[in-house]
């Protein structure tokens, strides 16, 4: 009978991961609705422009962009954490 070692699990994200990472959610967003709405927001209050912007911005970034840049992060992270692993038991093949 073979004995199976468990799968590292790694920590939750710190708050530093999630900041980075929602923010590199959102500048590109922010970036991009800007300039495209600059062709037909331009005369608008500046209020009305940031208004418009957000709702499409945060429900885009919350539902969409950063769960899959976490997803990336905690791929390449369980593939350290393996890897790490497998040097800590060079006798365990993976």
């Amino acid at each position: 009978m073979q004995l199976e070692t468990p799968t590292p699990v790694p920590a939750p994200h710190s708050v530093h991961v999630r900041a980075i990472v929602t923010w590199l959610a959102i500048f590109p967003l922010v970036a991009i609705g800007m300039t495209v709405m600059s062709a037909f927001t331009g005369d608008w209050h500046p209020v009305l422009r940031a208004l418009l912007l957000t709702a499409i911005v945060v429900p885009l970034a919350v539902y969409l962009v950063v769960p899959r840049l976490l997803g990336l992060y905690l791929r390449g992270r369980m593939r350290r954490v393996r890897n790490e692993s497998s040097r800590l038991r060079p006798w365990c093949s993976s």
